[in-house]
């Protein structure tokens, strides 16, 4: 009799599916069971559905990628957006919206997505086939498309990328609502996908990864071993195309753009376009934890240290190079230019929750909570409805930044990443809580509530916090009866005198102080393993466990392989990284220096940016004292967290700031804004 068990999805959601011979040793507490009452996550995630949501809608609906379905249904028309893959749009807002339903039941959005469904279904052709640039009229496709299906699948075409989006949709519309009507299409075109791929089929290696993440959600419902090997099939399909040059140094010429220059077996190094790359290795992290594969594991354990060693910003930003939207070259971190789209900063948050799950190990969930906290959320604006698409690390009013966007916009041509924070964001409280066995981890904090099975008991916990403004937890455990198991608490890596598992960024002064843990009101000796203090004792209704985490403004010094970032530091505090905008500092942030011994004051600001804690102090700020003379002044200077800036306009910001005064040059500048110095 075959054995049926419910294991837990990513982000959380419980699925049913056939017994595997290996999983995720450790399984996300899924996020409908955590019901958020803190200050910082819940009015955002309020703030998606009620205004990023709709907003995403409309602009599907005013874009025409609506239109798109409904001429592919009608096999009729020109399709009408830029792009072959903005049917992508549609899934990912749904997606979010379903998730978003999870948490705050709303009818009249549940009836509008029961509408774009049956005109999705509509737009899917009889063999399974979705991808509306070539239905609605097969004679002239896309020109991105090929004339043939799959043509361009490597290169161009995005049609596995749109099949991947509608499994994730599909599947969190199944868990949200238990409707099977957007299941159904993307099981079809599953099947189809299947039926067309594989050892004795057509060998092709998806062009821009998710399919791989998407079949295996498939899986885990339908229980067809057959999404399963044709996720591993995709991956391993990657390293064996001939047409491209393997001694080219260009990306789009030796395959490495689409991390397809090499077999991923022998892969140790983050390359080519940043989303694509960590969409494939969150997709390779799935397949290993089913099958057992320590080959792939391997490899994504290496390009994980190789990423985090060498090529992530100090806000966890990635993707520095605009051309290509990727990875560059070990070390290359510019700030002028630096790209760091928000999709990658999402896919890196999916990536290394994954390596969580792999390892056990904190030092993941300090890259995700960096990532989260800064560069995935500097990409939303406060107002839940307009956007950064890449992620500047510095504007200065007198240079172009050809690669940035100084302002935010309300919707971009290329609009994936604001459709997918609005999936991202709801799905937040599933990274907040894992299990394995008798093991309860806590990896994120925000006051909450949450109610899970430990020796087939429930067991509830209850956080009390002001994070991210103040380290001070508490947690209050309460098993149905008493009972023994371990609660691992993370001790975050900026607490334990460490920005990232690497020695790219490095406090500038040592912290020695070991934040302090209490139960019931008694300090305790505990041990830190793999990043997590180990609480074990028999819990008792009530027991309360209190951890004090020194929330210190800290200043960061980069390794010296950063060139750009000599004689200069970087401010954290907690798990933000804070920047000088030119609106609280007389227009301008690129002429303040912070010396090694800065200290500074943290002040809860309880009406600017939504509220937020501003940090203080006195600094040299360089100023022009007339035409022919320049001096440094000490004035007052206010930093406030990275992903606040540019709500209230465009002006200067700034992250990394000039410890010293080494040399001025004079340059002239053109009336024109944002000119650049000749």
């Amino acid at each position: 009799m075959k054995k049926i068990f419910l294991i837990a999805l990513l982000n959380g959601s419980m699925l049913l599916a056939s017994a595997q011979q290996s999983d995720y040793g450790i399984q996300a507490v899924n996020f409908t069971k955590v019901k958020l009452t803190d200050k910082f996550w819940l009015p955002r995630l309020k703030t998606n559905h009620s205004v990023t949501i709709s907003a995403s809608f409309a602009r599907c609906e005013n874009t025409g990628r609506v239109k798109n379905f409904e001429m592919a249904a009608a096999r009729s028309g020109k399709f009408c957006t830029k792009f072959p893959f903005d049917d992508t749009d549609i899934y990912k807002t749904i997606e979010g919206a379903s998730y978003s339903l999870s948490l705050f039941p709303d009818k009249k959005l549940a009836a509008y997505i029961d509408t774009l469904i049956q005109k999705i279904a509509a737009a899917q052709e009889p063999d399974g086939y979705l991808y509306t640039a070539r239905t609605i009229d097969p004679a002239h496709p896309h020109p991105w498309s090929g004339m043939q299906r799959w043509e361009k699948e490597r290169e161009l075409s995005h049609e596995l990328y749109n099949s991947g989006h509608l499994y994730e949709a599909a599947a969190a519309h199944y868990y949200a609502t238990g409707k099977k009507s957007l299941l159904n299409v993307a099981l079809k075109n599953a099947d189809l996908v299947c039926a067309t791929f594989g050892p004795d089929k057509k060998h092709t290696a998806p062009g821009h990864e998710i399919v791989e993440m998407g079949l295996v959600k498939l899986y885990r419902i339908a229980a067809k071993p057959e999404y399963l090997q044709t996720a591993k099939f995709f991956i391993e399909e990657r390293g064996h195309d001939t047409h491209y040059d393997p001694k080219s140094k260009d990306e789009w010429k030796n395959g490495a753009y689409w991390q397809d220059n090499i077999p991923v077996v022998q892969q140790d190094e983050a390359i080519g376009h940043a989303v694509r790359a960590c969409y494939l290795y969150s997709g390779v992290a799935d397949v290993a934890a089913l099958t057992g594969d320590r080959d792939l594991l391997n490899a994504i354990d290496s390009i994980w240290e190789n990423m985090v060693s060498k090529k992530i910003y100090v806000n966890g930003g990635i993707g520095a190079v605009p051309s290509g939207e990727r990875f560059g070259d070990d070390y290359e971190l510019p700030n002028a230019t630096a790209y760091n789209e928000t999709c990658a900063a999402i896919a890196n948050v999916f990536w290394n929750e994954r390596m969580f799950l792999l390892h056990g190990d904190a030092k993941y969930v300090d890259v995700l909570e960096k990532s989260l906290y800064n560069a995935v959320l500097s990409g939303i604006g406060l107002d839940g409805k307009s956007f950064f698409y890449s992620n500047a690390m510095q504007v200065k009013d007198n240079f172009s930044h050809t690669a940035l966007e100084r302002s935010r916009a309300g919707w971009f041509e290329c609009s994936c990443c604001p459709t997918n924070l609005v999936r991202l964001l709801p799905s937040v409280p599933g990274y907040m809580y894992a299990q394995k066995g008798n093991d309860v981890y806590v990896n994120l904090f925000a006051s909450s509530t949450t109610t899970f099975n430990v020796h087939n008991k429930p067991v509830s916990i209850e956080q009390q916090n002001n994070y991210p403004w103040d380290g001070d937890l508490k947690f209050i455990v309460s098993p149905k009866t008493s009972d023994a198991f371990n609660l691992l608490v993370r001790v975050p890596g900026w607490a334990q005198n460490e920005v990232l598992a690497s020695d790219l960024y490095r406090f500038s002064t040592a912290d020695v102080t070991k934040p302090v843990i209490k139960i019931n009101g008694q300090a305790i000796d505990y041990t830190v393993q793999k990043g997590y203090a180990l609480l074990n004792r028999k819990w008792e209704k009530g027991d309360a466990v209190e951890v004090q985490l020194p929330m210190k403004t800290k200043l960061i010094q980069a390794t010296a392989n950063l060139k750009e970032d000599a004689g200069k530091v970087a401010v954290e505090r907690g798990p933000l990284v804070y920047c000088a905008e030119g609106k609280d500092n007389d227009g301008k942030a690129a002429n303040i220096l912070l010396p090694a011994s800065s200290s500074f004051q943290a002040e809860f600001e309880n009406n600017l940016l939504n509220g937020v804690t501003v940090l203080k102090t006195t600094a040299p700020v360089l100023e022009v004292k007339n035409e022919t003379s320049v001096a440094t002044v000490n004035k007052p200077v206010i930093l406030i967290p990275y992903y606040a800036w540019a709500n209230r306009g465009e002006g200067e910001m700034m992250i990394w700031f000039p410890s010293r005064v080494k040399d001025v040059d004079v340059i002239t500048v053109d009336n024109k804004e944002g000119s650049r110095p000749k």
